[in-house]
């Protein structure tokens, strides 16, 4: 990573308005999917002939598909509540990456279009009718703006919280990925990894011989640390649960030491489960590219293992938009889950298991082994703003948190105006955790720094916990960009994994 080709924003006290610099982020758009990652999703494989047309088209169908896509475009009065809300806004300073403005790059195409005033002085060829309405022709430099600046949204809806009318931009970034998708100009990062899933089942790529291997090293690993033999069993049938995770808690820190946590948590429960080599990935990347009909086949992939296993439940690690398509979207485009034990919810996450043995006292913590920590808590979106946990309002801010606290004696949170369905994008999300948008990634990450700074300051806070792979990922990149150190991200199961007491663990 070179660093030195990256301005990184100076840390305040709290987040500022800054001054607009119009076009300091144009033309940073990722790398562009060739055709060996477009074809197998279904999307031409180059800009395709007459793309104009086939991206209005395009639009048209969304439109009549997706009700509230219409009425988002429709209902922005340009109030500028969003305006400062962006992550990404006041880490570049570019106009464009105000919520509304983004929005605008697909909204005046909408109006040029699927509007009576744009049809109408678009059939007499009055440009200043056009101007006058908001509206404009799909062509190059409107295409070129949108992978530009509709892959500098991380989907994140902070501005959503905000609105007064409830505009979704996610729903709008997602609808303008799919167009040009469709088209023939997709994002190389996104698509590559939703072709390793439907090929090999994980995001990276992982044969089953590797994970049986990696499965079998955490083993040995957790019977080295505590005497105890602890199982990560791949394909086993008949057990109660299917765990889905992201294909991260398989290879790296801060990861795989909370996979480890899920593993000690499953074993002093009592409960059988097993991992799927067919369905090894919990993260589903067709979300960020606006495609259901992909965002289905890679959910599609997790009934099936669940059947051919013959588990009785499904529970979720640690990442932020699996849970968010899990939550919303599992049991619609993957249902009806009709076979699995109707006492338990469909699906389940693992902090939700997790809390639950805590609230039967069925898990015993010796907190002081986390002692040298002292934490914080990073909300991530895709859990915070669209998904819950458990059978309570609010329960996706609580049950990590109580977690947490079951697991140590110091914890701070950051201020109220940064975390729960306020919080701050890590700055990664959306499809942008790719090295060629490293810039906007550090960029993006100056809100949640900038909070992170004040939380260490009043309360001598050394690690931020998160509940998200993407945000792990992310945070592990970021942190050295604003005097971090990169291991000060950590898992929430890895604190559980640190402090809970396995019965028969040895006493050293």
């Amino acid at each position: 990573m070179a660093k030195a080709k990256i301005e990184v924003p100076e840390l305040k006290e709290y987040s500022v308005m800054p001054v607009l610099q119009p076009g300091v982020m144009k033309g940073v758009g990722p790398y562009v999917s060739a055709a060996e990652f477009q074809e197998p999703l279904g999307f031409p494989g180059e800009l395709v002939d007459n793309w104009e047309e086939k991206a209005v088209d395009k639009l048209g169908d969304l439109l009549n598909r997706y009700r509230g896509l219409r009425v988002f475009l429709d209902s922005c009065v340009r109030c500028g509540a969003c305006t400062d809300k962006c992550h990404y806004l006041l880490g570049t300073s570019d106009p464009k990456n105000m919520p509304v403005a983004r929005q605008d790059l697909l909204r005046q195409v909408y109006r040029r279009y699927y509007t009576l005033p744009g049809k109408f002085f678009g059939k007499m060829g009055w440009e200043w009718g056009k101007k006058l309405i908001g509206a404009r022709e799909m062509d190059k430099e409107v295409l070129d703006d949108w992978y530009n600046y509709f892959h500098q949204c991380s989907q994140c809806r902070r501005c959503s919280v905000f609105c007064p009318y409830g505009i979704d931009t996610a729903e709008i970034s997602m609808a303008a990925r799919n167009i040009m998708d469709t088209v023939g100009k997709g994002q190389k990062y996104c698509n590559q990894i939703i072709g390793k899933v439907f090929k090999i089942g994980n995001n990276l790529g992982l044969p089953e011989p590797a994970l049986l291997d990696t499965l079998e090293g955490l083993e040995e690993d957790i019977e080295d640390e505590t005497g105890v033999k602890v199982e990560l069993p791949l394909d086993r049938k008949d057990v109660d649960i299917l765990l889905i995770t992201p294909s991260a808690d398989f290879f790296a820190e801060p990861h795989v030491d909370g996979l480890m946590g899920y593993a000690k948590v499953f074993h002093e429960a009592g409960v059988s489960w097993t991992i799927s080599s067919y369905a090894s990935e919990g993260a589903n990347f067709g979300m960020f590219i606006g495609s259901y009909e992909n965002m289905r086949e890679i959910s599609l992939r997790i009934r099936k293992a669940a059947i051919d296993l013959n588990v009785k439940r499904i529970v979720f690690g640690e990442c932020g938009h699996a849970w968010r398509v899990a939550y919303s979207f599992l049991n619609t485009l993957a249902g009806p889950f009709d076979f699995l034990d109707p006492n338990y919810p469909v699906p389940q996450h693992i902090c939700e298991f997790t809390y639950n043995l805590l609230q039967e006292d069925k898990l015993k913590f010796d907190k002081s082994r986390n002692d040298d920590m002292v934490l914080t808590f990073h909300d991530s979106c895709n859990v915070a703003r669209a998904t819950r946990m458990g059978d309570m309002p609010g329960g996706q801010f609580m049950i990590p948190r109580e977690v947490i606290k079951a697991a140590c004696n110091h914890y701070y949170d950051m201020e109220d105006e940064t975390i729960h369905d306020q919080t701050f994008c890590c700055g990664g999300g959306g499809g942008l955790l790719t090295d060629d948008l490293m810039d906007i990634r550090v960029k993006g990450a100056l809100p949640r720094m900038q909070s992170l700074k004040n939380v260490v300051e009043d309360h001598q806070v050394t690690h931020l916990a998160a509940i998200c792979a993407i945000c792990k990922s992310q945070f592990t990149k970021v942190l050295p960009y604003y005097g971090f150190k990169m291991d000060q991200i950590v898992s929430v199961h890895q604190l559980v994994s640190n402090a809970l007491i396995l019965t028969g663990q040895d006493e050293d």
